[in-house]
């Protein structure tokens, strides 16, 4: 995957805490530390953005549709 450089602001605070992680070995740069927090942000709010939707949807409209498409196959269906 290509890698764009940029460069980014940071309370000192957070600075320190990303340098503490990476002399513990838990990221190997600060780098890495900070595009996994970045990537982790970007998955939650994705996650919210989709859950937001979700939740515009109709679940008796849903439930109809999902038995009207399966009312034709269910005599095809074999016996268990």
């Amino acid at each position: 995957m290509a890698k764009t450089k940029i460069a980014i602001t940071l309370d000192e605070k957070i600075v320190k805490k990303v340098d503490g992680l990476v002399k513990k070995h838990v990221y190997p740069n600060r780098s890495r530390a900070i595009q996994e927090a970045l990537q982790d942000k970007l998955e939650k709010i994705e996650h919210r953005r989709l859950a937001h939707e979700c939740a515009k949807l109709d679940p008796a409209f849903e439930k109809a549709m999902a038995e009207e498409g399966m009312s034709g196959e269910l005599d095809e269906w074999p016996e268990y």
